[in-house]
Formats: structure tokens, C-alpha cells, sequence
């Protein structure tokens, strides 16, 4: 099965990723790191029920990888949006057989967190990057029990594309989770966080 992990914001600059989801939800961002095999960073923000969201962008100072990035990152362009959801499985092997286009596994590590990371090689998931990242965390402690508690919670995310009901379709015998709605329509994601302020909408 699948489990809603977290949620991805891409931007082309880490600080301009910052301003924009702190401005959008009223809260502080918090440190994360930089992903060494991608040439990435990002900061975080913890949410309820063991969610979180994270912040991502190109590291300048890291160098250009020989292959392509992961969530797509070498084409993105323009404002900062939520671009991908990610859902973690305890059998990730499993997951890819069932889902090969979601890309090959990848051994990941940021300070003490370890995890794999299913990634296309072109870096683009099926669905126009609508299809879930699929994750399996191989530390302790997940990373949102980490984070310092932000007063957010997610309550919807919609995932909006013109082949929505054929995406859902496919999930449906591996991913039960009354939050996430499929929607036909042009491409989008869009989250409905309630914060300390009120309800705020990501996308």
C-alpha cells in the first residue's frame, strides 16, 4: 500500500520557494540540506497527522549531476508551485514492479535520514509529473517527527489533470486516502492547508 508522505514545492531559487510558501501560509520555513547525488537543497515545514512539505530547488554550489534531476528540476520555470506529491511504501521494489514508469530506485542520504527514491531517468513522472514520487524511508525515525510543530495540517490535496480518472484508476488498489481528490482539468496540484491564520490554498 501507499501512504501520502509529503508535499513538494519547486522553485528556482531556494529563497524565492521560501517567500512564496511563507506568504502563502503565514508560518516560518525550517532548515533542511542539500541532496548530494542531485545537486538539490531544501527547507521543510511540518504539518499534522506526520506530514510534511518541503521546499526544493537547484543548489548552485553543488555540482551539475551527469543525469537528470529528480522532480523534474532541469526544465522548471517560473513562479514557485507545488509540483509533486510524494507517497512512501514499505516495499519499494514492490511499488516499481507494479509501476515501472515510476521510475528505478536511487539510494539517498541527508545527514542521518536514509531513504530510496523511485526516479525516471528522464526525471519526469507519468501523468506530467502528477504521478506520486514513491519513497521508502530506511531510518528510524521519520523526518517529520523532526520538524517543530508548525500548526498546519493538510486537509485536501487536489490532484487536477486532463486523464485524472485513468490516474486515479491506477492507484486506486494501492492508495486509500479520503484527502487527495482527482479532478479532470488542466494540470495542476492544489493544497488546502489550515494554518494558525485560517485555511490557505498552495498550488
Amino acid at each position: 500500500m501507499l501512504h501520502l508522505d509529503h508535499i513538494a514545492v519547486a522553485a528556482e531559487t531556494l529563497d524565492a520557494g521560501r517567500a512564496m510558501v511563507e506568504g502563502a501560509l503565514g508560518v516560518a520555513l525550517q532548515p533542511g540540506g542539500q541532496h548530494a547525488h542531485f545537486g538539490t537543497h531544501n527547507m521543510l515545514l511540518g504539518l499534522e497527522d506526520g506530514l510534511y512539505l518541503e521546499v526544493i530547488a537547484i543548489d548552485p554550489g553543488a555540482p551539475k549531476p551527469c543525469y537528470a534531476r529528480w522532480f523534474d528540476l532541469d526544465r522548471f520555470q517560473g513562479k514557485p508551485r507545488l509540483s509533486n506529491w510524494i507517497c512512501r511504501t514499505d516495499n519499494l521494489d514492490r511499488e516499481v514492479a507494479q509501476f515501472p514508469a515510476a521510475g528505478q530506485p536511487v539510494a539517498l542520504a541527508r545527514g542521518d535520514l536514509r531513504w530510496k527514491m523511485a526516479v525516471p531517468d528522464d526525471g519526469i513522472l507519468p501523468y506530467d509529473n502528477h504521478f506520486p514520487a514513491l519513497i521508502e524511508w530506511q531510518c528510524t525515525q521519520h523526518p517529520a517527527h523532526l520538524l517543530a510543530p508548525s500548526g498546519c495540517r493538510l486537509e485536501r490535496l487536489l490532484i487536477r489533470h486532463p486523464h485524472a480518472g485513468h490516474l486515479q484508476a491506477a492507484l486506486a488498489p494501492v492508495l486509500e486516502d479520503p484527502r487527495i481528490v482527482f479532478e479532470t482539468g488542466p494540470a495542476a496540484l492544489v493544497a488546502e492547508i489550515m494554518t494558525p491564520l485560517g485555511q490557505r490554498v498552495l498550488e
